[in-house]
């Protein structure tokens, strides 16, 4: 018996049906990329919960690190949906902030969005 004859083929794989998007095909195109990033959602969520939240606070509630949660939180802030106060509590710099009523606005949708995206696959 030879070593060929012991190897076993896969059969070929089938390609796969034309792939279709259950919500009419612009579900993905209509996503807020802004906020479905994993970091900026996590930051926009933790605020819609808080009034407001220290740098420090979103830093430790969101498991990052100060450079990582700056980049986010600086193209949040750029698009209108955070906004930051910086104060000194003495002589220590305290960075603190809240989401505006467009993040809110945007973050009800992006969660419409989504919501809609679950249902429609429930329903394939």
């Amino acid at each position: 018996m030879s070593k060929q004859s012991t190897l076993r083929k896969d059969p070929p794989a089938e390609k796969p049906a034309a792939v279709r998007m259950p919500t009419g095909g612009k579900a993905l195109a209509e996503l807020d990329r802004l906020i479905h990033e994993r970091m900026r959602l996590g930051i926009v969520s933790a605020l819609a919960a808080n009034r407001s939240l220290t740098f420090n606070e979103l830093k430790k509630l969101l498991k990052t690190t100060d450079g990582n949660l700056s980049v986010h939180a600086r193209k949040l802030e750029e698009a209108d949906y955070i906004a930051c106060t910086k104060s000194f509590e003495g002589r220590m710099p305290k960075t603190e902030y809240r989401l505006t009523e467009s993040g809110r606005r945007a973050l009800e949708k992006y969660l419409r969005h989504m919501e809609a995206l679950i249902e429609a696959m429930r329903e394939v």
